[in-house]
Order: structure tokens, then C-alpha cells, then sequence
């Protein structure tokens, strides 16, 4: 296997974003139509402000949230660590080890 840089590997992706407002049970009922185990959490000028996935779900109900009246905001991972375009696959699994 090569190791490609992440903008190779992501070019043709459509990754799932909802605003941080956006309530956990409409994350979740996202994440279940598209078969995906994240939401990329997006601020006002629609930059990441966090990640949300199915453990934060969890967490959120084992603690007594109401999943529809629960923004993203309250439940998500804030702040996640990024990397850039030219990092590469291996950069990406150093930093997933490491994190």
C-alpha cells in the first residue's frame, strides 16, 4: 500500500456537517441514514468547531439528555485535532495512536 497524502483519499468524499444547534437526535438520525459513525461539527462561518459520534450519543443519553432538545454544542468533542491536505496516511495514523 502507498502512502497517499489525504487529499488523494478524501477528494471524492461527502463528509456528514450540521451546525453545532443542530440537536443530538438529528445527528443521530443522520448518521444512521448515511451509515456513518461521525458528524463534522461546523461553527457560524461553517468552519469545524468539533465531532460528535456515536459514543457522544451515548454519553449524552447515560447522563439524561433529552436528544431533541440537546445541540451538538453541548455533547460534541470539541476542538478536534486536524492535519492538513499534503499530511498522509501514515501522518494520520501516528496521530490517531498518539491522540
Amino acid at each position: 500500500m502507498t502512502n497517499r497524502r489525504l487529499a488523494v483519499i478524501v477528494e471524492m468524499q461527502d463528509p456528514l456537517t450540521l451546525p453545532s444547534e443542530a440537536s443530538v437526535r438529528e445527528a443521530c438520525h443522520e448518521m444512521w441514514t448515511r451509515h456513518v459513525g461521525a458528524v463534522l461539527v461546523t461553527g457560524p462561518n461553517k468552519g469545524l468547531v468539533g465531532i460528535f459520534t456515536g459514543r457522544d450519543a451515548v454519553r449524552a443519553l447515560s447522563d439524561g439528555k433529552d436528544a431533541t432538545n440537546t445541540p451538538l454544542a453541548s455533547t460534541m468533542t470539541p476542538n478536534p485535532h486536524t492535519l492538513g491536505p499534503d499530511d498522509t496516511a501514515i501522518d494520520a495514523l501516528r496521530t490517531m495512536s498518539t491522540g
